[in-house]
């Protein structure tokens, strides 16, 4: 499609977004009307919600629209799973410059779509405006399917710790973008579009997971909320974590010791919890630690020591490799 936003108009861009759109039988009322109506069988609504701004979150010359479509859903999508819910829908506010191509916005759409099927989910509404950055917000919403909902408050000591997913891939992907590079494809594709587990989200709670985060902001961090909102000291085993040959070989390229990386980076949206000791995981899924005991000062070691090294995402302080 050639021409701008501007010269589409409001409208129009509202009706070439919404014509790329697919349903769920969870979709009772979907995008046209004053609000959607998505099925909540359960009778409680799981939500959560990002912001996405351009040159803070992503970059038109690393990702296209496509690729940051698919990553605003997944990052969204993947906090629902993380809380034990199947995701079911997905809403978008999107800013615009009036000079913007129209084939950014529908791309982007293509991508929220796309990535909705993956989980299950649907894009069911949303706005958009006038705005001098391009801007995604996005609500998803999920349902819990009978089941209570595993927040960050509940491991226990004794408890394993496991994650299931990629971890430090993004990472290694944004230093591979950052140096001027496009490869190895693999870890930029990582970094572009995450692929998040959503399944195990809903699984790991039918196992008796105690408590449950994705890793957004670096698993240090995130088992860092887990360990303040539980009241715990966690401990990381490193030898327990893999590091693919590749990720070695970016590290020696770019002076960098990948395990960082796979602690601090975020953006993966692999799933972390914590599951009594007792539990029999499936091989998805990999023990990396224990929580340890009960604590005044809640915190997150490795191989029995605090880690000293910068890293980890900070809307307000930025992330360093």
């Amino acid at each position: 499609m050639k021409g701008t936003v501007g010269e589409l108009g409001e409208f129009g861009l509202i009706r070439e977004l919404t014509s790329r759109l697919t349903t769920t039988p969870a979709v009772r009322v979907g995008p046209g009307d004053d609000a959607a109506v998505v099925a909540a069988p359960d009778r409680r609504v799981v939500a959560s919600t990002d912001v996405l701004v351009e040159g803070r979150h992503f970059r038109r010359d690393w990702s296209t629209a496509y690729d940051v479509g698919r990553k605003a859903a997944a990052q969204n999508l993947a906090d629902i799973a993380a809380m034990g819910a199947v995701p079911t829908a997905l809403l978008l506010g999107l800013v615009v410059p009036a000079e913007l191509p129209v084939t950014w916005p529908t791309e982007l759409m293509d991508g929220l779509r796309d990535e909705c099927q993956v989980a299950g989910a649907a894009v069911v509404g949303g706005d958009v405006v006038r705005g001098d950055t391009i801007t995604v917000s996005i609500t998803a919403l999920g349902d819990l399917r009978n089941h209570e909902p595993v927040t960050r408050a509940g491991a226990q000591p004794g408890d394993l710790v496991a994650v299931t997913g990629w971890l430090g891939w993004s990472a290694a992907g944004h230093a591979v973008l950052s140096r001027g590079f496009r490869s190895p494809r693999a870890f930029v594709e990582a970094h572009r579009r995450p692929e998040p587990p959503y399944h195990a989200g809903p699984a790991a709670a039918g196992l008796g997971a105690t408590a449950m985060c994705d890793v957004s902001d670096g698993l240090i961090a995130d088992l860092g909320h887990i360990a303040e909102a539980s009241k715990v000291r966690i401990d990381i085993r490193s030898g327990a974590i893999d590091i693919p040959s590749q990720m070695n070989d970016i590290g020696q390229a770019v002076g960098v010791d990948p395990m960082q990386w796979v602690l601090t980076g975020g953006e993966d949206h692999a799933i972390v919890a914590t599951f009594p000791p007792d539990v029999k995981l499936p091989a998805r899924w990999k023990v990396i630690g224990e929580v340890l005991n009960r604590s005044a000062l809640p915190q997150v070691t490795v191989d029995g020591a605090p880690w000293t090294r910068k890293g980890g995402w900070d809307h307000f302080g930025g992330i360093e490799a």
